[in-house]
């Protein structure tokens, strides 16, 4: 039995390191690719609740894993779409400091055109027969299961397809607006700051080009998923002031996360710097 290392080379590939870098490389622009459908998709269909703090006349009351319970209260609450978001930094800065701000660049262009991809599936799958008749009031399939509606039958499934549906499509024009701009933006600064340095301060260019980029990311998603998708789990008929609060609340709390999450991925970002050196047989640095 054949393993994948024994078998012959292709004509296409030059040679044993070619294949080795270009496997590497599909390897880091698959998992960035992935990631991004994947949250996309999963995207705000579910909020995570951490904590949350209340002010009360005695002090303040914490409350784990549940949402505030008034509301000037704090939730410390994550979109499930967030959670594989920050794999996409660590990917797009290996390939910059391996292959390059073009491939980076390349790379990000392609998830643009993923997500576009993505939202037509998910357009056909909902105009191809047989289309439930739909609920006005919330744009999707009556939920009681198996249901005649003005003569059609419900499928009990449809339903969440169509919530799936109605969320991507808000969440994919929020996501895509915010992505470009943070992602070229992480392109842009991680070789900036590795020209500035030389080269040299490795987290800094990591870290530099990422936390701004996700600051960027998560202002823009947030305002355009509310103000646009109308999607965020913010109640109708709130006075202006509390929905900025909770608008305020969403992207600390997202940014926290992110920034926590990016200051932790230096460690493998190092580790599989060295790694890839000898690996690939490429040093950055020296081949500048």
């Amino acid at each position: 039995m054949y393993k994948l290392k024994d078998l012959p080379l292709h004509p296409i590939e030059a040679s044993h390191l070619h294949a080795r870098r270009e496997r590497v490389f599909l390897l880091m622009a698959g998992l960035f690719l992935g990631s991004l459908t994947m949250l996309n998709i999963l995207g705000i269909s579910r909020f995570i609740v951490l904590f949350s703090v209340d002010a009360t006349e005695t002090g303040r009351a914490w409350h784990w894993g549940e949402w505030a319970k008034t509301t000037t209260g704090w939730s410390f609450a994550l979109a499930v779409g967030v959670l594989p978001y920050p794999v996409t930094f660590l990917c797009t800065d290996l390939i910059s400091e391996f292959y390059g701000r073009r491939r980076a660049g390349w790379v990000v262009t392609v998830g643009l055109f993923l997500n576009v991809w993505v939202v037509f599936i998910l357009w056909l799958g909902g105009v191809m027969p047989q289309v439930p008749a739909m609920d006005p009031t919330t744009g999707l399939p009556p939920v009681e299961s198996l249901s005649v509606v003005d003569g059609m039958v419900q499928d009990p499934n449809s339903f969440a397809f169509y919530q799936i549906r109605a969320l991507t499509f808000g969440a994919v024009v929020a996501s895509m607006f915010a992505y470009l701009a943070a992602q070229f933006c992480d392109v842009y600064l991680f070789h900036f700051w590795k020209k500035l340095t030389d080269g040299k301060h490795l987290w800094l260019r990591n870290n530099g080009s990422t936390l701004v980029s996700q600051a960027v990311d998560t202002v823009a998603v947030i305002l355009i998923t509310h103000f646009y998708a109308h999607a965020l789990p913010i109640p109708a008929g709130l006075p202006a002031s509390e929905v900025w609060q909770k608008l305020l609340m969403f992207i600390v709390t997202g940014y926290v996360f992110k920034l926590i999450v990016a200051l932790l991925d230096t460690i493998p970002f190092y580790i599989l710097v060295s790694y890839l050196k000898g690996y690939l047989e490429f040093d950055p640095i020296a081949e500048r």
